[in-house]
């Protein structure tokens, strides 16, 4: 397996690959988070070299992780937000989707971000470093949320950064 940026041949299998991700969970025949990553492509929040594909031995995608611009508090501080993350049911539970993340975080740092925020399983996320947001002062979009609004901290973070997390735009529309 290899893990490395999407490019634009990649969009089409991207798309696939969302869709048999998240096909037994959807009520749609379409998953909305194909819906969401199509209209999250068009906005000024994507992010390309955050937009990250795991390929398989013949060449084949076979995951896709990408993490889009996002804000905290009210001076609207710069942070990321993850998701979605995808993985074809066939390659679940085989270290790519853990791959797809350890490499976006590792871009996110490098990149100089201070934090990433997603809604997810605090057992699966909690791995990475993930915890509650509301640790750092970060609060959810939607305070149901709890525990399953994470933010990871990366090098740049500094405790200072609180405040009401926002999600690019078309989490909020799609």
């Amino acid at each position: 397996m290899l893990i490395r940026r999407e490019t634009p041949a990649d969009i089409a299998a991207v798309a696939d690959v969302t869709a048999a991700a998240f096909a037994g969970r959807s009520e749609t025949p379409v998953p909305i988070e194909v819906t969401l990553l199509g209209e999250l492509r068009t906005s000024d929040a994507w992010l390309p070299a955050l937009s990250v594909v795991a390929v398989g031995d013949a060449g084949e995608v076979i995951g896709h992780v990408v993490c889009t611009r996002a804000h905290i508090g009210p001076d609207q501080s710069l942070a990321l937000g993850l998701g979605p993350l995808s993985v074809l049911p066939a390659h679940q539970r085989r270290g790519v989707g853990k791959a797809l993340v350890h490499a976006v975080l590792g871009a996110a740092d490098a990149f100089g971000e201070p934090l990433v925020a997603l809604l997810g399983s605090p057992d699966y996320y909690g791995r990475f470093g993930f915890r509650p947001s509301i640790e750092v002062g970060v609060t959810a979009p939607d305070p149901a949320w709890g525990a399953y609004f994470q933010v990871r901290t990366l090098t740049t973070y500094q405790p200072t950064l609180k405040g009401a997390f926002s999600y690019a735009e078309p989490f909020s529309r799609v």
